[in-house]
């Protein structure tokens, strides 16, 4: 079965005042109807541009430098302006991370969802008015015909986060991509978030690209991940595979990083892991060398000269690590 979306050999140039710099740096994956994968990586890794490169949303100062983003067989670096405004939307949906920029403070919620319809499904003022206030039931805001009416600063947090998740299912797309969904919401809103996002892909079969830090999110949703640093896939595999049995340094820390509840009842309970350092420079990013050997115990002399290859492990597990076979 052919894979609903292929990435191949991605590379994403950002002009800098320093010069060109790779943010995505020979980015390859795969991702099949239904399926959840998870994007992890600190800020400045490159998941957000990557998300952005699949709407076709770059900034004017980034540009595809090579590779190819293969939608249903179809190249996306190559589609107009014209064909990528019917794809997102309306096959490609995306949930950005901040609700109350995203979301247009003069128009009522139900106007926000309704305009999509009428976009993207040819729906009339009152077709599209029913399917907005069902749209709100779905992603369980309380009374949804009273609500459909409001402004975005008449919601809390969650509940405008619950509208830009009805937005981006209005069309039933065949990618939802999920950046940071639950960043400035507290831990209970943030567990609702999810409990919904994974319900709502379970029931119309949308493929979900979730970005996150939240390694416990990605535990719960996602059946494959994809650790992201400077620019470069560092590992990938399916995720019970990953954090049983890291195979880079960096998946490693990044799995040290999270705080065990149970360690925390103890009075002699460890000190939490750190990874130290800090993410490269973007204009260090694209330098034949691991460009993580500078924060990595198990760092070696080819590690500051050589950029490692991708190992193959057994369950489809990858690790772009000199040493991953002792890690």
């Amino acid at each position: 079965m052919a894979a609903l979306l292929k990435v191949e050999n991605l590379r994403i140039e950002l002009a800098t005042r320093d010069g060109v710099a790779p943010v995505i740096d020979d980015l390859s994956l795969e991702l099949g109807a239904g399926e959840t994968l998870s994007f992890v990586g600190e800020s400045g890794c490159g998941k957000s541009m990557t998300a952005l490169a699949l709407m076709g949303l770059l900034p004017d100062v980034g540009r595809v430098a090579s590779g190819s983003i293969l939608f249903n067989g179809e190249d996306l670096t190559q589609a107009s302006d014209a064909r990528l405004r019917e794809i997102r939307g309306n096959e490609i949906s995306m949930i950005f991370q901040e609700p109350m920029t995203s979301l247009n403070p003069l128009y009522t919620v139900g106007e926000q969802i309704a305009e999509v319809l009428r976009r993207h499904q040819n729906l009339g003022n009152a077709a599209a008015h029913a399917k907005a206030i069902e749209l709100l039931d779905a992603v369980r805001i309380p009374n949804p015909k009273a609500r459909v009416g409001d402004y975005p600063h008449q919601m809390s947090g969650g509940q405008r986060q619950r509208v830009m998740i009805a937005i981006a299912l209005a069309c039933q797309p065949q990618i939802l991509i999920a950046d940071e969904p639950t960043t400035a919401l507290d831990v209970t809103v943030q567990a609702q978030i999810f409990d919904l996002l994974r319900d709502l892909g379970r029931e119309t079969g949308t493929a979900i690209i979730l970005i996150t830090h939240d390694m416990g999110a990605v535990a719960e949703m996602a059946e494959r991940m994809i650790v992201m640093y400077a620019g470069r896939k560092a590992e990938e595999g399916p995720v019970d595979t990953v954090i049983e049995h890291p195979r880079h340094p960096y998946t490693k820390g990044l799995i040290s990083c999270v705080p065990h509840l149970m360690a925390t009842l103890t009075e002699d309970r460890p000190d939490l892991m750190e990874v130290p350092g800090i993410v490269p420079s973007l204009k260090d990013f694209g330098r034949d060398a691991c460009l993580f050997a500078a924060r990595c115990s198990m760092a070696q002399d080819k590690c500051h000269k050589t950029r490692p290859p991708e190992i193959q492990f057994k369950d489809d597990q990858t690790s772009a690590c000199w040493f991953a076979k002792e890690v």
